[in-house]
């Protein structure tokens, strides 16, 4: 599992909480379909960045590992319970709202059927992504995508 550096998103805006804001600690799922197609979700309406496509995933609360939080985090956002989770890569966020440090993990089995409980959409995507705006903290995934799967391209969505 590799560990990134900081992206900073929206650099020219200010941010909440100053210059010693906390961490968050967050687990990310990366579905993987047996064709190669991940899944994105958009941000639900309300929140941060609505409408934004992104992985699912969520907070990790205190006492939970990563596992914990993204077995409970998928089966409360889209309703599927979770196989083998396989951390992938680490990604720390400095967005205006948050600092964020994202555990992205493939997830390539699951059960259940998607049900999206926070009114959030969802598509299936391959390389090039159709579906905009693309969260500046999923950029990053889809460039892992291009270079694993030796994608030819200059950018990652159409």
């Amino acid at each position: 599992m590799s560990t990134a550096g900081v992206l900073v998103a929206d650099g020219d805006r200010p941010r909440e909480g100053g210059p010693e804001r906390k961490e968050v600690e967050v687990a990310v799922g990366v579905l993987i379909r047996p064709d190669g197609a991940f899944l994105l979700t958009s941000r639900p309406p309300g929140k941060v960045y609505e409408g934004y496509w992104e992985f699912p995933g969520g907070k990790v609360e205190p006492g939970e590992t990563v596992e914990q939080a993204l077995r409970r985090e998928l089966q409360e956002e889209i309703g599927i319970t979770i196989g083998a989770v396989h951390p992938w890569h680490v990604e720390r966020v400095d967005y205006p709202h948050a600092l964020v440090r994202l555990n992205f993990c493939k997830v390539h089995d699951w059960t259940g059927t998607l049900h999206m409980h926070e009114g959030q959409q969802y598509a299936w995507q391959q390389l090039p992504v159709t579906v905009q705006p693309v969260l500046p903290g999923t950029v990053p995934v889809l460039a892992w995508f291009a270079q694993e799967r030796g994608f030819v391209g200059d950018t990652y969505w159409v």
